[in-house]
């Protein structure tokens, strides 16, 4: 743990200006100016040197510049060997400055070099640096040592603090990156999720329904070609007609859960049991609004668990009843048993199968099978 301290980079996150505000921005800019400023003050202040004097000055405070400019672009790439590289070459030119009389110039690119050195790299490289940077400051710095001492301490804290504050700028915009990363999974997870339920209730409504039409409309066919009974033709297609009946109605109520506008489940249980002969319902515990997803489950047992009353058990009374416990609803569809329908072995109807897999889906459960007369299906979703 401690030679990661000791070793690691501050973040791109924390060396880069994107999470940067405005003000923040300015004051950076503004600091660079005084610091520019100060070099050419420094540098010109004291001397009256014409021609290529002058010229090698401003060389050497653009040299500087440059310097500086790829030391903050290595350290942004963690390039360790380069960026000890640059900031040396800046504390030679310095030497240089302080040795040749501008003394200013020399003590404002120390401690530039201290500042940056604590803020931008790996601490056991950043604090050698800063060390032999402060020491020549101190050591050319005509103030009082109190006054020198202080300088250098606020020297070290101000790139120290710099550097905590880039670190948490940083830190702040990697969480930030992962938040969004995290909404747009979300939203894309639910976008998913939503076309799964729409493919769901496609497949449930049309694809049965279209594929019991095609059988009828094919027996239908093949009677014809044998020349068969018009009874038994006319009987094939009013099925077929029934199933295509049903099958738009089924669409029109998919659109509207799929809307959000389904009407209430007690309502809907009523209509559906009132088209069936000796059908009756029963709604216990406290009613309240179901999620879609489990409204729409209980529907689909509900009609299918009828369905197969008409095609198996022509003649049965069913009892439907719908419980609301605290942390689950219960439909449970039971006939008193008869004799097969007209529709047996058509193959209409959206299967069972499929509404146990729906179900699972929901954390419930669904069983079916005989009871004490006649069928039982039984539907528990968690709500």
């Amino acid at each position: 743990m401690t030679e990661n301290v000791w070793t690691r980079w501050p973040s791109q996150e924390a060396l880069a200006r994107a999470g940067a505000s405005r003000s923040r921005r300015l004051l950076a800019w503004a600091v660079r100016l005084l610091v520019l400023g100060m070099l050419l003050w420094g540098a010109f202040e004291d001397h009256r040197i014409h021609g290529w004097g002058t010229a090698a000055e401003v060389g050497g405070i653009l040299l500087a510049g440059a310097l500086s400019w790829a030391f903050f672009r290595t350290t942004y790439r963690h390039r360790l060997g380069v960026s000890l590289v640059l900031i040396v070459l800046l504390l030679g030119m310095a030497l240089l400055a302080q040795a040749t009389g501008f003394q200013r110039p020399a003590l404002v690119v120390w401690c530039g070099c201290a500042v940056s050195a604590l803020e931008r790299l790996p601490l056991e490289a950043a604090l050698p640096v800063a060390s032999v940077a402060l020491a020549s400051f101190a050591a050319v710095n005509n103030a009082v040592w109190l006054t020198t001492a202080a300088s250098v301490a606020g020297m070290a804290l101000a790139g120290y603090v710099l550097r905590l504050d880039a670190e948490a700028r940083g830190s702040a915009q990697r969480l930030l990156t992962q938040e969004r990363a995290a909404r747009a999974a979300e939203a894309e997870s639910a976008a998913l999720a939503e076309r799964t339920r729409i493919a769901r209730e496609i497949h449930d409504v049309l694809a049965h329904s279209l594929s019991a039409q095609l059988v009828h409309l094919e027996a239908a066919r093949l009677l014809i070609e044998r020349g068969a009974d018009r009874q038994q033709i006319l009987e094939r297609v009013v099925a077929a007609r029934g199933m295509a009946r049903d099958g738009l109605a089924e669409t029109r109520q998919a659109l509207s859960a799929l809307r959000g506008e389904l009407t209430p489940l007690e309502d809907f249980l009523s209509e559906l049991v009132g088209t069936a002969e000796g059908a009756e319902v029963t709604v216990t515990g406290e009613r309240r609004p179901l999620p879609a997803e489990a409204s729409q489950a209980v529907r689909r047992v509900a009609q299918e668990a009828l369905t197969n009353v008409r095609k198996h058990a022509h003649g049965a009374k069913v009892r439907v009843r719908l419980d609301y416990d605290e942390h689950e609803v219960t439909l449970d569809v039971r006939d008193s048993g008869g004799t097969q329908g007209a529709l047996t072995g058509s193959g209409a109807g959206y299967g069972l199968l499929g509404m146990r897999e729906r179900a699972e889906l929901l954390g419930g459960s669904l069983e079916a099978g005989p009871g004490d007369e006649g069928f039982v299906v039984r539907l528990k979703v968690p709500v």
